[in-house]
């Protein structure tokens, strides 16, 4: 596929490190297939008419045999991608499991994308296959896919799922899954591209991510050991499966250790938390907001959630405030995580909760970060700099796109995040390269100021981004997001920001109070909209920091 960057050098490196084990996802699946056929494999929850879905080991793979063997007669072979834009259903996992199967790459879409960004995809995909819902969320996903494939001359098949005629993905995909036993093994081989993920476009760009068996499932392996996890758990997944978290945390995960996977398909936490109890869910791995609403549930204390013992969170820092909330409401442990759709998971608090409330963790086995400064050299510690990751996890190139690679000679890849690193290894981020916000000849520390802001009682969301000045440069806004029937002045942050002992110079010098955060469906805020809007402000007259 163009764009592979995987080296026979690399290949070979891997294996000596042992972390790469040579393995696919139908390896595990076909294991729990033949070992515990009747037992349950995925519950999916939807919201539209609140019905559950539940299959067994055997069930699924019934219907894993029937998709593949509809896409191979469609013409579909190694190496062609099969897209799909479906929110976290059972259909989802089944058509990932059935592209492993006959060596097809999954190339997954998140639900909230439209005209532009599936024309885009699709077409610098060269997509076979697209399959989608009929309607999800009032928008009509079928007739949009038909359009598209009159416009994309790679675009051979749409299916849709609840839909009619030739393009039913029921009729023409799922007819045959009581047809004889179920076929084992496949066409993939570890170091194929099995993944093909757009990143989410927090800066407003969006690249496709190429994975492999091998980069993805080594490290997966390597975060359910630090995390302890097993046959004996049940994974919730509410976060998308067509983002990373939900990908590699959820889908793979679960097959991995053959635990049940309980699917949510719309965020809503009350459905949430009563899967939650009637599942025994005991491990979620979603972003800040989830946890955020979670921990603010009414009543979440009295909750039957005895056996829910871990919530990882990704995607933003995690503010300390939200931590303890969460630890004293749900009784469990809260794990903090630093990772990109490039590199996965690469770093994680432990379960102990050891230095969870001031850090992103510290690398998985068969990972390296770095804080590098501005000559290249690595910076000590406790100053802020430039991320650089290496290991097993890295992709395996951007597809069309070798030039934007930028991997060194060495194996460090450039994340964009800024970070400082403690003496035991733990980073913490502090923004992105293109969050720096510099006021005059200072760096604020916009994570800093961000989890300052959090502890206000009125705040329930905020981003600071820079805002152009012509005097200093750049000035920090706050933009913030407030608990129903709260308010909140300029001068009443500015005493709380005062009494959290938080520098001056470092205080917002605007607030912006609005309706909603612009969230992208993993738990990112994308600031670059909020920079957008902040072009378009001044600073008010008294803040006295001028």
């Amino acid at each position: 596929m163009q764009g592979l960057q995987l080296t026979a050098g690399r290949i070979e490196l891997e294996k000596m490190r042992g972390i790469w084990v040579d393995r696919v996802i139908t390896d595990y699946f076909d294991r729990w297939t033949t070992e515990k056929p009747d037992q349950t494999a995925i519950i999916s929850f939807k919201d539209e008419d609140a019905s559950s879905t539940r299959l067994t080991w055997s069930e699924l793979a019934a219907r894993v045999a029937a998709i593949a063997r509809g896409l191979s007669a469609r013409g579909v072979v190694k190496g062609d991608v099969v897209s799909f834009q479906l929110p976290n259903c059972w259909e989802f996992v089944a058509i990932h499991l059935a592209c492993a199967r006959i060596g097809a790459v999954s190339n997954p879409l998140m639900p909230i994308f439209r005209r532009r960004e599936m024309s885009f995809m699709l077409g610098h995909a060269e997509a076979k296959v697209l399959i989608v819902p009929a309607r999800f969320r009032g928008f009509d996903h079928g007739a949009l896919a038909l359009e598209l494939q009159a416009e994309l001359p790679s675009l051979q098949h749409v299916f849709v799922v609840g839909g009619t005629g030739e393009h039913s993905f029921e009729d023409m995909l799922l007819r045959g899954r009581n047809d004889g036993k179920p076929e084992t093994g496949t066409k993939l081989g570890p170091n194929d591209v099995m993944q093909l993920l757009f990143t989410s476009g927090t800066t407003g760009e969006s690249k496709g991510v190429l994975h492999t068996s091998n980069t993805l499932i080594g490290t997966i392996l390597q975060f359910i050991e630090r995390m302890q996890i097993g046959a004996e758990d049940v994974v919730f997944m509410p976060s998308p499966l067509a983002h990373q978290a939900g990908f590699a945390y959820g889908l793979t995960l679960a097959t991995i250790i053959g635990a049940p996977l309980v699917l949510l398909d719309v965020w809503n936490p009350a459905n949430a938390v009563a899967l939650m109890e009637t599942h025994k869910a005991t491990y979620t791995f979603a972003a800040t907001p989830f946890l955020n609403d979670l921990a603010n549930f009414p009543g979440i204390e009295k909750r039957s959630l005895e056996r829910f013992r871990m919530f990882v969170t990704s995607g933003a820092p995690i503010p300390p405030a939200l931590v303890q909330l969460a630890q004293e409401k749900m009784h469990a442990s809260v794990v903090a995580s630093w990772g990109m759709t490039e590199c996965c998971s690469a770093t994680t608090t432990l379960p102990s909760g050891h230095k969870v409330h001031e850090s992103d963790g510290f690398a998985v086995p068969g990972a390296d970060v770095a804080i590098i400064g501005e000559t290249g050299k690595e910076l000590p510690r406790g100053q802020a700099g430039s991320l650089r990751f290496r290991g097993a996890s890295l992709f395996a190139g951007y597809l069309k796109r070798p030039q934007l690679y930028t991997v060194d000679e060495h194996g460090w890849f450039n994340t964009g995040d800024i970070a400082r690193m403690d003496d035991e290894g733990y980073i913490r981020i502090c923004g992105r390269e293109k969050d720096i916000i510099i006021r005059g000849v200072e760096n604020v520390p916009v994570v800093e100021v961000e989890s300052a802001m959090y502890k206000i009682p009125q705040v329930a969301e905020v981003a600071v981004v820079a805002m152009p000045d012509p005097r200093m440069s750049e000035r920090a806004c706050a933009f913030v997001t407030l608990r129903p029937g709260t308010r909140l002045s300029f001068e009443e942050m500015q005493a709380c920001l005062a009494s959290e002992g938080l520098s001056k110079h470092f205080w917002p010098e605007r607030l912006e109070i609005i309706q909603q955060m612009p969230w992208t469906p993993a738990g990112k805020i994308q600031k670059y909209v909020l920079r957008e809007m902040a072009k378009n402000y001044s600073v008010p007259g008294t803040t006295g920091l001028a």
